[in-house]
């Protein structure tokens, strides 16, 4: 089954660039494309995308906003973040929005589709400079949040170990041969004791860490 893909940029000549390339792709499918974040938070309601290609400077509603209202709303729903800023107060606002993959407008069209191809199985595909910022965020942290991982109880680490796979609640749950219940419970203990936000910092968290037993 083709990757149904939302592209989201107020630019007609980008839109239109990225659908000229991506509809050659036999793996891809353009299911709508939007100008700005609030239509295409409507839009995914009415196509349901596997992947949006979200660019972060918008009217109306920007990406970051829109990226955490879907990640809210259709947490099953990936986003690609596809902009032209690398600075760190573009980048972690987004890894913080929930954004599943972060790339730079200048991007070779290969590696774009090589980007949603990973992101759509559920890994995480971060652009070299974002990966840095990111990185270098996380070790600012105090030394007393480096060792916060040592209050999980060891199902919440296996949990943590799921959720650095990219897993959703139902494949963690299959896969601990647990409730989805349960596993949003395990999912809110760990974010509150590692005092991180959503599931992209779980996971970078996990990796820093080397959290994969």
């Amino acid at each position: 089954m083709a990757i149904k893909i939302l592209i989201a940029d107020d630019h007609h000549m980008v839109r239109r660039g990225l659908m000229f390339f991506l509809k050659t792709q036999t793996e891809i499918e353009i299911v709508a494309e939007a100008s700005n974040g609030r239509e295409a938070l409507a839009l995914v309601q009415e196509y349901k995308p596997h992947v949006i290609l979200m660019d972060l400077d918008m009217p109306e509603m920007d990406g970051i906003q829109a990226t955490k209202l879907v990640k809210e709303q259709f947490p099953e729903t990936k986003v690609i973040i596809l902009t032209s800023f690398s600075d760190q107060d573009h980048v972690i606002p987004a890894v913080r929005a929930g954004a599943d993959g972060y790339q730079l407008k200048d991007i070779e069209p290969d590696e774009l589709v090589k980007t949603i191809i990973a992101v759509h199985r559920g890994e995480r595909h971060l652009h070299p400079i974002v990966t840095n910022h990111v990185m270098n965020h996380l070790m600012h942290g105090s030394k007393e949040q480096e060792l916060l991982h040592e209050q999980l109880t060891a199902r919440e680490l296996e949990v943590l170990v799921e959720i650095s796979k990219g897993k959703s609640n139902k494949e963690i749950a299959d896969s601990l041969y647990i409730t989805e219940k349960t596993v949003k419970t395990h999912v809110s203990n760990i974010l509150s004791k590692l005092q991180l936000q959503d599931r992209t910092q779980a996971a970078l968290y996990a990796v820093k860490h080397q959290i994969n037993r």
